[in-house]
């Protein structure tokens, strides 16, 4: 299978191909992959793809998997009161 078609992040439709150009760019970590790319900062926060990027620098680095520094895990947003979201849309009317 050609590495264009197997999809790491299914979130931001990342392949293995586009995660292998960034290791030979340099850029070793997950966090460093994670702002270029944007893998991880879908619906699932990284819950799949970063497990799978995290064996892919351990591939190309020669080491183990747990000596590859994981991600750091953010809230996707904060909660909204859906009368607050009904209440802007009512005044948004009004004007």
């Amino acid at each position: 299978m050609n590495n264009k078609d197997i999809i790491i992040c299914r979130c931001e439709d990342i392949s293995l191909a586009e995660v292998l150009e960034c290791l030979e760019a340099g850029y070793h970590t997950v966090e460093d992959i994670k702002r270029i790319l944007r893998v991880g900062m879908g619906p699932c926060q990284g819950q799949t793809c970063s497990h799978l990027i995290q064996a892919e620098i351990a591939k190309f680095l020669k080491i183990n998997k747990e000596e590859v520094k994981f991600q750091k895990t953010r809230p996707l947003i904060t909660g909204v009161v859906i009368e607050d979201i009904a209440k802007a849309a009512r005044e948004g009317d009004e004007k």
